[in-house]
């Protein structure tokens, strides 16, 4: 509980700092790239902080290489 918190607080304090003069520049396409990938890490923060598997991307990686990878390791026996 105090970790999603703290997670929540650190969240707030980038936020706050980052965000205003994004606004004042009037950089609305930063700061919805911006906001989008403080969302996504705070959710992968807090994800990992309750133990919930998040996949690794190299397993997807693996998922598509192998079979080709065991063709060619056959086909060069």
């Amino acid at each position: 509980m105090w970790v999603i918190a703290g997670i929540l607080l650190v969240t707030i304090l980038i936020f706050a700092f980052e965000v205003p003069p994004l606004w004042k520049k009037k950089k609305k396409k930063e700061l919805i790239v911006f906001s989008f990938l403080l969302l996504f890490g705070t959710g992968l923060s807090i994800a990992k902080s309750l133990d919930i598997k998040i996949p690794n991307p190299l397993d997807f990686i693996t998922f598509i290489y192998k079979p080709i990878s065991d063709v060619m390791m056959n086909f060069f026996k």
